[in-house]
């Protein structure tokens, strides 16, 4: 055979999902919010509509287009809409401060920022961006500010033309979107998916989740983190219907459930232990595909949702790997287990997607550790579903991938099976006389006592052994839970892990600091503590 040409190579892009789904299901509903119900060929016009009104206000190849909105149809858009027009898109955290709003605005370098006008409080004095569009939700009935100024996304649609724009890029490997990471331990960063690896990424969630046109999508987790995990392009990939969810409210998903016909949704353990434990839970008509991930669900948390008829698909990643890398693949051994072996397998991180290059656990020395289930050491990945870098931050990237393999920062162990395992975070390891104490593992032995809601734990200041595990607790709010004392806490962990990792203290409080999307911030616990405050902790 002679030299193949590029006559039969197509760069591969997430928007080209839409554009088959807009030809074979034009008809069917694309999006469902409310009253609201968008078809697929409705959902391709508006993209175009608002890729053209992108290119009148100025956005050209390669331009940063920020969007600050809930899970609301303009966000999924906004997927397909902002590299259409040639841009990236910077979706923002709908939580965050207006300081640090502008901050993500000035480093990307956003020319336009698309914004809920509920959301116009947050906005920074003086915006970096030359141009700003809000949307104004029915749903919220709040008017938007006069004094923000800019357009309309009326008026955005009203900018430019409707004529079919190409669904295809001339580089894949071209950013399409930045997602910038929590900050928590400095500076948030911009992390940069390419269109091969949101493409990839997004065939590996329907094949995990199992995604099909029968796909109803409750849009639990939020669209700004990791780009929903790239579900918007997954969803629209087979065909599904996306359900949109504006905020998590565990009544309102139970109402969608029944009404709406869900059949998948993703989120943190956090927001599955709100859905599991709100008083109109009960079991599903239907099984539900519920992927989780963003820290280790709890055998307890398992078991929760699966006596309500849920099937948990399990995966593990980070936002430099476009969300979920690996998945906790069931095994048709498994069956055979009781419920509490079984839980304890799935609440494993397992192996590398279907579309990764795997995933390893590595001494300092970058040699992999034994699979023995006890050896710890740091969890790195690399493959097409790993970013591209950090945006403008060369010398970040280059720590992040020391060795040509991406460094998550966890610390995990390697089974004989293969199947990798979180022991925690390096930054949350408790080192204590010596010994290292997963928080993980002390997690799950209080997280199973019947009365216990949530809980978090973190090393705090000892004068003997440097630090020691303290627990946090939120109790559940009935009767029978109302009297757990300390006591009988630490006395149920004790019949569970060793002595030396039983926490010294357990405050009971009335709720976790949490992210948007339910991950627990330690951090803020850890600072309290280190800095000397309500800590009893004495040698």
């Amino acid at each position: 055979m002679g030299a193949a040409d590029d006559t039969w190579y197509t760069p591969l892009t997430p928007l080209a999902f839409l554009e088959r789904s807009a030809e074979v299901f034009a008809d069917k509903v694309a999006i469902s919010y409310g009253d609201r119900k968008v078809s697929y060929r409705e959902f391709a016009d508006e993209v175009t509509r608002v890729a053209h009104g992108l290119r009148a206000a100025g956005v050209g190849p390669g331009d940063r287009v920020a969007y600050l909105l809930p899970n609301i149809p303009e966000m999924l858009v906004a997927h397909f809409a902002v590299p259409l027009a040639g841009g990236v898109l910077v979706a923002i955290n709908t939580r965050l401060a207006p300081a640090e709003i502008r901050y993500i605005l000035e480093h990307s370098g956003a020319k336009v920022l698309v914004v809920d006008s509920a959301l116009h409080r947050s906005l920074p004095e003086r915006s970096p961006v030359t141009e700003i569009v809000t949307v104004t939700d029915p749903a919220t009935g709040v008017a938007p500010d006069p004094a923000v100024g800019g357009i309309s996304y009326a008026g955005l649609l009203a900018l430019g033309g409707d004529e079919p724009l190409p669904w295809t890029v001339a580089d894949e490997r071209s950013t399409i979107s930045i997602n910038y990471t929590s900050g928590t331990t400095g500076r948030p960063k911009g992390v940069m998916y390419h269109h091969r690896g949101a493409y990839l990424n997004s065939l590996a969630e329907v094949i995990h989740s199992a995604h099909s046109p029968g796909s109803r999508y409750l849009w639990t987790l939020p669209m700004f983190h990791c780009n929903g995990w790239c579900t918007p392009w997954a969803v629209t990939a087979a065909g599904g219907t996306h359900v949109c969810l504006r905020a998590i409210d565990a009544g309102e998903i139970w109402r969608l459930l029944d009404e709406e016909g869900v059949t998948h949704l993703n989120g943190a353990p956090t927001v599955l232990n709100t859905i599991a434990n709100h008083d109109g839970a009960h079991p599903l008509s239907r099984e539900v595909v519920v992927t989780t991930a963003g820290a280790p669900p709890s055998p307890t948390v398992i078991k929760r949702m699966s006596a309500l008829g849920a099937r948990l698909v399990h995966v593990y990643g980070l936002t430099e790997t476009y969300g979920p890398y690996t998945v906790c693949e069931w095994q048709d051994g498994w069956l055979r287990l009781d419920v509490e072996e079984r839980s304890g397998l799935l609440a494993r991180q397992g192996v590398g997607m279907v579309v990764t290059d795997g995933v390893r656990v590595v001494a300092d020395d970058m040699t992999d550790v034994p699979r023995d289930g006890v050896t710890m050491g740091e969890v790195v990945m690399r493959g097409n579903n790993v970013m591209s870098g950090y945006f403008g931050d060369p010398e970040a990237t280059a720590h992040a991938f020391r060795g040509g393999w991406f460094h998550s920062g966890d610390l995990g162990v390697w089974h004989p099976d293969g199947y990798i395992e979180l022991r925690d975070r390096a930054k949350d390891i408790i080192v204590s006389g010596g010994e290292n104490i997963s928080t993980i593992e002390v997690e799950a032995a209080l997280d199973s006592h019947p009365a216990v809601l949530e809980v978090a734990v973190v090393g705090v200041p000892h004068e003997k052994w440097g630090e020691r595990p303290k627990a946090y607790v939120v109790l559940r709010k009935d009767p029978e839970s109302a009297g757990t004392t300390e006591e009988e806490l630490l006395g149920h962990v004790r019949g569970l892990i060793a002595g030396y990792k039983v926490p010294e203290v357990v405050e009971f409080v009335a709720e976790l600091p949490k992210t948007s999307t339910g991950k627990i911030q330690k951090f803020q616990l850890r600072e309290r503590d280190w800095a000397g405050q309500a800590t009893r902790v004495k040698g």
